[in-house]
């Protein structure tokens, strides 16, 4: 009975742990059977070449949502940045130019969310859902005012090869964007496990009061946040626009904020705050780009995609409410 207890507890710990991991692999082995004979090495990279550049905004927003708030303006950022990122460049020529503004603008729109939610204590959902608005207008607006259907980066430039190389090429088969996500995630891992910094998040998302009183500069810590947010903001629109060479504001990072949640939940951190691992937030995400592939191998409606990926952040978030609810269903019993 010891042995069975211990065992019990042995699986529910590393449940707790590691559930993002588990859940990763138990839909790539599902994708892996589907696709079977078709499935190469390079297919096996595409998936966290593809989940690049909202698994680097998702750790910004799980950041955010360890801290207790909420970011619904990231899909209009990276259509702002990405579209400015794309005229300062064909202005300039120069990638490491074009890289400093992407970033630079990601800080000063995330520094204006920060701000307001932070310093000025307005309601992080009605703050982002407002920028979110006007991001993508001004977005909108600037590409018409200039007479363009769409931000597109200038071919004949003599730095556009350098730089779709970075988007879309390959070192011993690793793409080059994965590499740059891996130099991120161990970066944002370290943060938030190692750091002051990461501890007052934490402290912060457990218990804002508590975190107060301890002496955390709350308010600070808040727009730091965001501040960071938007740094990765910047570099994950800098790395859309190596990718895919073009911006279109109407549609670039429509979803992206629901997409960057669902990670952020799949990866296992806990949307009151003050729990979870941005570690797992990298595997949530590529989980749903796996998804993604799963509904393209059966042939499936690319329309019932988001019905699909909606359906599995329900079970997502229900696995994250089981322990509460069974711990609730004792104590009825008991009482």
């Amino acid at each position: 009975m010891k042995e069975k207890n211990k065992a019990a507890a042995l699986v529910k710990s590393i449940w707790h742990k590691y559930n993002f991991i588990l859940i990763f692999l138990a839909i790539l082995v599902v994708f892996l059977i589907i696709n079977h004979g078709a499935t190469t090495m390079t297919t096996l990279m595409n998936i966290p070449r593809h989940s690049t550049v909202i698994g680097i905004i998702a750790l910004g927003m799980g950041l955010i949502i360890l801290t207790g708030d909420i970011d619904l303006s990231v899909g209009s950022q990276l259509a702002l940045v990405g579209g400015l990122t794309v005229m300062v460049f064909n202005n300039t020529n120069n990638i490491a130019l074009s890289f400093l503004f992407a970033v630079f603008m990601g800080v000063i729109l995330g520094l204006i969310n920060g701000v307001l939610i932070g310093l000025v204590k307005m309601p992080a959902f009605i703050v982002t859902l407002a920028t979110m608005l006007m991001y993508r207008s001004i977005a909108q607006t600037v590409m018409n005012s200039n007479n363009w259907t769409i931000y597109q980066l200038d071919a004949g430039l003599s730095q556009w090869q350098p730089l779709w190389v970075i988007g879309n090429q390959s070192v011993f088969q690793i793409p080059i964007l994965v590499l740059i996500l891996v130099v991120v995630v161990a970066i944002m891992t370290y943060l938030s496990t190692s750091t002051k910094f990461g501890k007052r998040v934490y402290a912060l998302g457990s218990n804002e009061r508590a975190a107060q009183l301890s002496g955390i500069n709350v308010s600070m810590t808040r727009v730091l946040v965001f501040v960071i947010a938007g740094v990765l903001m910047g570099i994950a629109s800098f790395l859309y626009v190596a990718n895919v060479g073009s911006v279109d504001p109407a549609t670039s990072g429509k979803n992206y904020e629901l997409y960057s949640i669902a990670g952020v939940v799949i990866g296992g951190i806990s949307m009151s705050g003050g729990r979870g691992r941005i570690l797992g937030v990298v595997f949530g995400s590529m989980s749903f780009t796996i998804i993604d592939k799963i509904i393209t191998a059966l042939g499936l409606n690319p329309l019932i995609n988001d019905t699909i990926k909606g359906a599995i952040l329900l079970l997502a978030i229900a696995v994250q409410m089981l322990p509460a609810i069974t711990q609730k269903l004792r104590k009825a019993r008991t009482a």
